[in-house]
C-alpha cells in the first residue's frame, strides 16, 4: 500500500493542501456566497410574508372594531325605534283610553239618566197602585170605597212618614 510508504507521504500532503485550499476556494468564493444569497432571500422573504400578517392582522382588528361599532350603533338605533314605538303605542292606548272611558262616562251618565227617569216614574206609579192597593183594602174592611183625592192624600201622608 503505497498510502502507507513514509515516503509518499510528502507529496500527498502537497497533494492534500493544494486539494483542500482549491475546495476551500471554491467553497468560500463559490459555494458559501449562493448559500448565503439563498439564505438571505428566504429570510427577507420570510420577513416579508411576517410584514405581510402583521399588516392583515392589524387590518382584520380594525375591521373587527368597525364591525363591532357598527354593530353597537345597530343596537342603539334598534333599541332607540323600540323605544318609540312603544311610546307612540302608549300614546295611541291612553288616547283610545281616554276615548272609550269618556265613552263609558257618557253612556254611564245616560244610563243613570234613565234610570232616575224610570225610578221616578215608578215611584209616580207606585202612588196610583198605592192608591189603588189601598182603595179596594178598604172597600173589602169597611165595604165603602174612600174618594180618590183622600186615599191619593192619605198615600202621600204615609210616603212622608
Amino acid at each position: 500500500m503505497p498510502q502507507l510508504n513514509p515516503l509518499d507521504w510528502g507529496p500527498q500532503l502537497i497533494w492534500l493542501l493544494i486539494t483542500f485550499g482549491i475546495l476551500y476556494l471554491l467553497m468560500v468564493h463559490v459555494a458559501l456566497p449562493r448559500i448565503g444569497s439563498v439564505i438571505e432571500a428566504r429570510a427577507a422573504r420570510i420577513a416579508k410574508n411576517l410584514a405581510q400578517a402583521d399588516k392583515f392582522r392589524h387590518e382584520t382588528e380594525e375591521a373587527i372594531a368597525a364591525y363591532e361599532q357598527a354593530l353597537a350603533e345597530a343596537k342603539q338605533k334598534a333599541h332607540a325605534i323600540i323605544e318609540a314605538g312603544r311610546a307612540k303605542l302608549k300614546a295611541e292606548t291612553a288616547a283610545e283610553r281616554a276615548k272609550l272611558d269618556a265613552e263609558l262616562a257618557k253612556r254611564g251618565a245616560e244610563a243613570e239618566a234613565r234610570i232616575t227617569a224610570a225610578k221616578t216614574s215608578a215611584m209616580r206609579e207606585v202612588n196610583s197602585v198605592a192608591a189603588d192597593v189601598a182603595a179596594d183594602i178598604v172597600r173589602q174592611l169597611i165595604g165603602i170605597a174612600p174618594s180618590r183625592p183622600e186615599i191619593e192624600k192619605a198615600v202621600e201622608t204615609a210616603r212622608k212618614d
